[in-house]
């Protein structure tokens, strides 16, 4: 049996049920429904946060994009590169890309992917509240910006 890992992989956080928390997952769950992807070559994952074991679903991938809704932001959206730090935020419950690098840096004893951060401007993130219209308008802005990042060849996007 052979399990073949796709090129890319587009990891949303975030949770579902806190308002404009939920963009990271939305955004990786609109990306998946897009029809304009080669079959196999993009995978999206969704999760509440970012743990140790997430640093294996980097393995075998040639790109990564993290999507996270980010308070403070001034513009819809903030494109970062990430590298791992191994002195980034780590608990055993969560931590942020540069720590999940480090982990994968360390399982694998090789560099990690090319690896992009999407932060989405969030405002409201009360339990029980659906992503505010703000929060939505920015997350299709968001959304058009990753779907480029997912049809381009490797070389242009890194």
């Amino acid at each position: 049996m052979s399990t073949t890992v796709a090129q890319l992989l587009v990891f949303g956080w975030g949770n579902p049920g806190r308002g404009d928390d939920a963009l990271g997952p939305l955004l990786a769950e609109q990306l998946a429904g897009l029809a304009q992807m080669p079959s196999g070559r993009l995978e999206c994952l969704t999760d509440f946060q970012l743990q140790v074991e997430h640093a294996l679903d980097l393995v075998g991938r040639e790109r990564v994009l993290f999507v996270d809704a980010a308070f403070g932001l001034q513009t819809p959206f903030v494109v970062s590169t990430v590298k791992p730090a191994p002195n980034a935020g780590f608990t055993t419950h969560a931590l942020a890309p540069e720590a999940l690098l480090q982990v994968y840096r360390e399982l694998e004893r090789a560099e990690p992917p090319p690896c992009t951060l999407l932060a989405i401007r969030a405002q409201r993130f009360e339990l029980g509240e659906a992503p505010g219209e703000q929060a939505l308008a920015d997350l299709a802005l968001a959304l058009a910006w990753a779907t480029e990042w997912a049809q381009l060849p490797e070389e242009v996007s890194t």
